[in-house]
């Protein structure tokens, strides 16, 4: 068990699990096979049976009837939070009163006001606390931020996640769930807009970007089911988003840069493991290649531990403040009142 200074590099990683998500297969269980001083010691469910179901299926041994009997385990050093957005904010909050570090998934909260309640938390009791987005932890994120160096002066920028999600009474669907595209697959495109526009040596891309326009396409009240948002930064770089969990846009994954010297296009940027390509065009020159190395959910799982390790005591969380204020900007653009209660 990892003790409150830094864990030694042979200790084992003892993580306990909110929640029975379809997530947590890929996003704990699966890559901490991988990893020998990572175990997935414990689960809670709001289902205890389900709990108990899950724990059967994947290997873990104990299993909590409520999620505070799975925060006050002292066996537990860690807690992955995969619960429903809304949830997000007040489990993660109450782990890290528990003492525990947390990878809490994607979108971190609600709201951006959320984000600052547990960077408190975070900060007062000295914990990790890490935002799993798992792509940043596979190689061809630093990829995508080398060639974007070599486009020149950055024009637009155009990033796409869409795919059909035609179970309508899915979490992602709920508006009291934190749910809706923006919050599902845009929490992606808004994070690698970013990601992409930061890695210019053009200062003025590196803070965040104006929301001109937001349209978005309702499947009920307060619940986007797809989103286009244009927006711009002060030096005149435009940009484009796309999110749809059900619209006529069947399928797109993919993020799209053009400068003054050429342009950037990465199939599949999300699950690069999967299947991905970048080309980059450069003076007319047309380059295409495939960025090899782990899962990203292991590359996300690992730099979790080595956090811990370092003995981290000030998480810095103001990349997932960023992204959390382009979020519900989109939803104010849109005239959309943003997820959660405290904010609506």
């Amino acid at each position: 068990m990892v003790t409150n200074t830094a864990q030694n590099a042979t200790t084992t990683l003892n993580i306990g699990m909110l929640g029975a998500a379809r997530i947590g297969y890929f996003g704990l269980i699966q890559p901490a096979k991988s990893l020998p001083h990572i175990k997935v010691h414990a689960i809670a469910a709001r289902d205890p049976e389900r709990a108990r179901q899950y724990a059967k299926k994947h290997g873990i041994a104990v299993v909590h009837e409520t999620y505070e009997a799975l925060l006050d385990d002292p066996a537990i050093d860690a807690i992955y939070n995969p619960l429903p957005n809304a949830l997000h904010c007040q489990w993660t909050i109450r782990a890290l009163d528990a003492g525990k570090h947390v990878l809490c998934e994607k979108p971190i909260a609600s709201n951006a006001d959320e984000v600052r309640q547990m960077t408190a938390a975070a900060h007062r009791n000295q914990r990790v606390l890490m935002e799993a987005f798992h792509y940043r932890y596979h190689p061809l994120a630093e990829r995508m931020c080398e060639r974007v160096k070599a486009l020149g002066r950055i024009e637009h920028i155009d990033i796409g996640m869409c795919f059909p999600l035609p179970m309508l009474n899915d979490i992602r669907f709920n508006y009291a769930l934190g749910g809706g595209a923006t919050m599902d697959v845009g929490a992606y495109t808004c994070n690698i807009a970013r990601l992409l526009a930061s890695a210019s040596d053009d200062p003025a891309l590196k803070v965040l970007p104006r929301v001109v326009r937001a349209e978005a396409k309702l499947l009920r009240e307060n619940v986007d089911r797809a989103m286009r948002v244009e927006f711009e930064w002060g030096n005149g770089t435009t940009g484009f988003i796309e999110n749809s969990l059900l619209s006529r846009r069947l399928f797109r994954i993919s993020a799209k840069v053009r400068g003054s010297k050429g342009e950037l296009y990465v199939l599949n940027p999300v699950a690069p493991q999967i299947y991905h390509q970048l080309k980059t065009t450069i003076d007319g020159k047309t380059t295409r290649e495939k960025v090899s190395g782990a899962a990203s959910y292991t590359g996300q799982l690992k730099r979790f531990a080595e956090r811990i390790a370092s003995g981290e005591t000030q998480s810095d969380l103001s990349d997932a403040l960023e992204n959390m204020t382009f979020i519900d900007s989109i939803y104010r653009a849109a005239g959309m009142p943003l997820r959660g209660a405290q904010s609506d």
